[in-house]
Order: C-alpha cells, then sequence, then structure tokens
C-alpha cells in the first residue's frame, strides 16, 4: 500500500530526508519549499565541529555524528560517481586563536575527542609561515590550530543535488507556501495560497518558520528566528579550491571555493525577524575585518555577490527533533542554527526513519521536542 509523505521545507534537512524518502517504493513523495529566505541556500559552511568549547554534550554528539556521516551520505548520493567538489570537499581547517595557549589547550581537547572522532585527522599548530604554505595569500603573524578532516559545504548546491536526486526517484516538488495545516481522522490536509492537498504524514523542516504552521493549531514553541549575510569575493587568477577552510576569532569564516571564489561570513544578527534585506555596510566592514585579521590581498579582491536567510535558534541553543507533541503522523526539526550544514542530512534521515515508523540512530530522548514545543489548546486564525 503506497504511503501519501510530504515535506515543508527544502532546506538542508527537509532536502536529506526527501532524498531518502524518495528511494522507497511504497512511498508517494511531494516536497513543499516556497523558495524565500531558506538558510541552508545562503549558507556556506563549514564541517569541523570537534574543536569548539560549547558545553552542551548532546548538541556536540550530534554534530560529531553529522560530520562523521557526511563522506558516507554523499556516496550514497553520488551512487558511485564522483562528489562534486562545487558541493563537498575535505580541505582542512585552520583555528585561529589571539593567544597561543588557547591554541595549545585546543590542541589538547582535539586529542581527546580524536579517540571517538578519527575523522579529526591530523592535528598541529602550524606558524604563520606554515600557514603562508596551505594559504599564500595569508598576510597575518597569529599561528593557528590545523585540523586535517576539516571540509566546507556550499549549501545551495548541496540542497539543488539532493532535490534534483529526489525527483529523478520520482518525488514531486511544488514551489508554493503552505499556510496552513489542518488535522484529519486519517491523515492531515496542507493548504496553500492555490490548492489543498491530503497525506498519511508530514515532516516540517522548515526551521525558524515552524511557528507559523503550529501556532495556529495552539501551540507555543521556543524558537527565533536569526539573520545570517555572507559575502563572495573574487580573486583574479588565484587557485583557491585546495585551500583551507579558515576560521578566525569572531564570528564569520573565510571559506575558499574554486576558481578565486572566496565566501566570508556569516553574520548572527538577532530581532530581524525574517527580513533578508542586505545590509551591504555590513559586509563591507565585515571584509574589511577579514583583511585586518587574514589578508591584505581580499583588499584587491571584487565582492561579486551576497546572501541572506534565516537561521532558527532555541532559547538554550539546543536542536530538537521528533514527533510533534498530539499531532499524530507529523514530525518536525529545529533550532538547528548555525551548524544545520554539519548535521542537517544525519537529522533529515532521521526524520525519514520516523516518517516511516522505523527507530532513529539519534536519541529522541537528547533532542526532546516536548520541550520546545507545547500544546496549549488556545487555537488562533
Amino acid at each position: 500500500m503506497t504511503k501519501k509523505i510530504a515535506i515543508v521545507g527544502a532546506g538542508v534537512v527537509g532536502a536529506s530526508a526527501a532524498y531518502y524518502l524518495s528511494k522507497e517504493k511504497d512511498i508517494e513523495l511531494t516536497i513543499f519549499d516556497e523558495g524565500i529566505g531558506q538558510g541552508t541556500s545562503a549558507a556556506a559552511g563549514i564541517i569541523s565541529p570537534w574543536l569548539s568549547r560549547r558545553r552542551n554534550q548532546k548538541w556536540y554528539r550530534m554534530v560529531k555524528a553529522g560530520a562523521a556521516f557526511y563522506p558516507k551520505f554523499l556516496s550514497d548520493v553520488m551512487d558511485g560517481d564522483p562528489i562534486p567538489n562545487t558541493v563537498y570537499s575535505k580541505v582542512g581547517t585552520l583555528l585561529f586563536k589571539s593567544k597561543y595557549r588557547h591554541l595549545e589547550e585546543l590542541l589538547e581537547i582535539g586529542y581527546k575527542r580524536r579517540e571517538e572522532a578519527p575523522e579529526i585527522g591530523d592535528l598541529q599548530i602550524l606558524s604563520p609561515e606554515e600557514i603562508k604554505q596551505k594559504v599564500p595569500i595569508y598576510t597575518g603573524e597569529l599561528s593557528a590550530l590545523w585540523a586535517s578532516g576539516g571540509a566546507k559545504v556550499d549549501g545551495k548546491e548541496l540542497v539543488t543535488l539532493l532535490i534534483e536526486k529526489a525527483t529523478q526517484n520520482g518525488a514531486t516538488f511544488i514551489q508554493e507556501r503552505v499556510e496552513t495545516l489542518k488535522p484529519e481522522s486519517n491523515g492531515v490536509t496542507i493548504s496553500t495560497g492555490q490548492s489543498a492537498y491530503s497525506f498519511d504524514s508530514i515532516v516540517l523542516a522548515v526551521a525558524a518558520w515552524l511557528p507559523m504552521l503550529l501556532e495556529p493549531l495552539g501551540y507555543e514553541l521556543d524558537l527565533r528566528p536569526q539573520k545570517g549575510q555572507l559575502a563572495i569575493l573574487q580573486l583574479q587568477d588565484t587557485p583557491t579550491a585546495t585551500w583551507p577552510v579558515i576560521m578566525p576569532e569572531g564570528e564569520f569564516d573565510i571559506i575558499p571555493f574554486e576558481d578565486g571564489r572566496i565566501v566570508i561570513g556569516a553574520t548572527h544578527e538577532n530581532d530581524k525577524g525574517f527580513d533578508l534585506k542586505i545590509d551591504s555596510s555590513l559586509l563591507t566592514s565585515m571584509v574589511k575585518d577579514s583583511v585586518a585579521i587574514f589578508s591584505t590581498y581580499f583588499d584587491q579582491a571584487t565582492i561579486v555577490d551576497y546572501r541572506s536567510g534565516t537561521r532558527a535558534y532555541t532559547s538554550d541553543f539546543s536542536p530538537y527533533y521528533g514527533p510533534v507533541p498530539s499531532l499524530p503522523n507529523v514530525y518536525a526539526a529545529s533550532g538547528l542554527g548555525s551548524t544545520g550544514l554539519t548535521a542537517g542530512p544525519l537529522v533529515g534521515k532521521e526524520l525519514a526513519l520516523l516518517a516511516m515508523n522505523q527507530e532513529t540512530h539519534l536519541p529522541l530522548s537528547d533532542y526532546p521536542i516536548e520541550q520546545y514545543i507545547k500544546k496549549t489548546n488556545h487555537l488562533t486564525k
């Protein structure tokens, strides 16, 4: 018997869930995404969670597992073909600290964590001269911690690949905004501005937009949007494809891609709601900071593009996923914040398993959705 499943949201979580569900012969899959404001499409990310000093161990277990999951995940997606370097590439990570002793402390942390996460790879502190051998345009004076297992991901390229694979497998993609959910006795009805559709199960992967779908059904959610912007620079006649990703102190990273393209970002802007307008002055300031911190060559580069998107955070910065309380056959995940690209494919697979009534690998009790989504029965119109 065919099961009709909908995925609402085609960021990295939803697109990954779509890829897995689309492979099932007894599932009729429909994907909804309006295509506006998606955090993943505005993201170019670093897969290097092992040296974080956040104390949330459950969060760390999720991102550690997510980083380890990537190579096999993309190998499965490509079905034996090479993984496109434009999507994902393991190039190593350079992590900077202004004080050398902080690098030494992180090196010790890295050694301990490598015992359970060998994918960290080689660890060592590099001098400015050694950094320049890896990134010839480096003009700074600080040393950095090198982790050879670090990788880079272009979020937009990744979700495009996953949705292409899902539709090739037979999934239907509808570029419309889902406006309402209506529980029925045998499933859930989704309404857009144009049509209504009935499904047996629904996966909600809409990040910060989740309250808009659940609050009308009488839920209170612990979730807030955060704006992120990044700038894309172009260095002329510079081979950058194999350069490592760079994590200076502060809120932005520097991610070299192929053909001289350098991504700098992203900002972490609270209290902006769902505003997606580009603030070029803010991004220009961020580029100037990267000139001072990392390379004067960025002064000669051209800013060729900007991206803007919305992340989702909970009050304690913890992610969650699972069945939505008191809403049968509806599953959701959110709160991944700036680690969405790292954990997203694994969380997407977990949601796909839930939708198929199969056991997950990440313990649901570690990421309790009922702590962040609570039924109040105060329905809104």
